[in-house]
C-alpha cells in the first residue's frame, strides 16, 4: 500500500490531500527516516506523523443570550438551540457557543484553549439540548474523566420513522468512518464500539417517540443506530429520508437530560431541558384528537 493512502486510512480525519503535504514537508516518517506519498509499504513498518496545531484565530465574544439550566462554581449546564453552532470553524466565526461564552464567563476563554471555551463534549449544529461547559480547567479534567469512565448519563428524544421491533432494546453495533463519504458514519465491522440503548415513549400511526441512552460517544452515534435498525430520525437529511410530511426543519434530536457529579460540590447533578417549540408542535400535530 502507498505511504499516503496508509496514513488517509489510520487518520480518517485527514484528507489525501493534507496527508500528501505533511509527508512532503516530512512530517511523516517511515521507521524513522522521511518518505515520499508514493512509497510502497511492505508491512511492519512504523509510520510517525506530527500534525502541526492550526494557527491561532481570535474568537470574539458575542453577547448571545444562553439559557442556563444549572450553574455552581465549577460548571454550568446550558439549553442549547437548534441551530447553533458548538465551536468555530472555517465559515462559523460568529454566532457559536463559544462566542457566546466568552461574553458570558471571560474566565472560560482558556479553559481547554480558547476555540473550546470550556465545552466538555459536543452536540450536532440542529440538536437541541443540555451542553456542559467547564468554568475552570481542573473542572473540565474531572468532567472528562466522568464522560471517559461513562459515568455521565445521556437521555435524548428523538421522533423516528415507523416503529422498533421492540418496546425497549440495546444496539450494539461499531461505527466507523464511512469509507465512501468520508465526512459520514456508518456501522461497520472494523469501526470502533458503540451502543445504545432505548425505549419507546409513544407511538403514532407512522413515527414514534423514542427515548434513547447512548453508552458510548461516537460521532452521530443515536442517527446512525436509529437508521441501523431501519427507525432513522424524522427530519435528519443525511441518515433519514428525504421526504417527511411534518414540516420539520431540522432533525428531531433532542438532549433531554444529562446526570452527572458536579467537581465543586461532589452532588450527582441531573440537569433537564423541556422540549422546545418546534419539537412540541409537531408531537401535538401527531395526537389523533388535535
Amino acid at each position: 500500500m502507498r505511504l499516503d493512502r496508509a496514513v488517509v486510512e489510520a487518520l480518517a480525519d485527514l484528507s489525501r490531500m493534507h496527508v500528501q503535504r505533511l509527508i512532503k514537508e516530512g512530517l511523516v516518517t517511515v521507521d524513522g527516516a522521511p518518505s515520499k506519498p508514493a512509497f510502497r509499504l511492505e508491512g511492519g513498518e512504523r509510520i510517525e506523523v506530527r500534525i502541526p496545531p492550526p494557527p491561532p484565530v481570535a474568537v470574539t465574544p458575542e453577547a448571545i443570550p444562553l439559557r442556563v439550566l444549572y450553574e455552581d462554581e465549577s460548571l454550568a449546564a446550558i439549553d442549547k438551540a437548534a441551530g447553533m453552532v458548538v465551536h468555530p470553524g472555517h465559515g462559523n466565526r460568529e454566532g457559536t457557543l463559544v462566542n457566546a461564552l466568552l461574553a458570558r464567563w471571560p474566565q472560560v476563554a482558556d479553559v481547554g484553549g480558547r476555540d473550546r471555551a470550556g465545552i466538555v463534549h459536543r452536540l450536532d449544529k440542529e440538536t437541541s439540548g443540555v451542553i456542559l461547559i467547564a468554568k475552570t480547567e481542573p473542572a473540565r479534567l474531572a468532567l472528562m474523566k466522568q464522560f471517559a469512565a461513562r459515568t455521565v448519563e445521556k437521555r435524548y428524544l428523538a421522533l423516528v420513522h415507523g416503529r422498533p421491533e421492540t418496546a425497549q432494546g440495546r444496539i450494539d453495533a461499531p461505527i466507523g468512518r464511512n469509507p465512501k463519504q468520508r465526512k459520514l458514519m456508518a456501522v461497520m465491522r472494523e469501526g470502533r464500539a458503540a451502543v445504545t440503548t432505548f425505549r419507546v415513549l409513544r407511538g403514532y400511526d407512522a413515527y414514534t417517540l423514542v427515548e434513547a441512552t447512548p453508552q458510548t460517544g461516537r460521532t452521530h452515534q443515536i442517527r446512525v443506530h436509529l437508521a441501523f435498525i431501519n427507525c432513522p430520525i424524522v427530519g435528519d437529511p443525511v441518515y433519514g429520508r428525504r421526504r417527511q410530511r411534518l414540516g420539520l426543519k431540522r432533525q428531531f434530536l433532542h438532549a433531554a437530560a444529562l446526570a452527572f457529579t458536579s467537581p465543586a460540590t461532589g452532588a450527582r447533578v441531573v440537569v433537564e431541558a423541556p422540549l422546545p417549540p418546534d419539537l412540541q408542535a409537531v408531537l401535538d400535530a401527531l395526537e389523533p384528537d388535535r
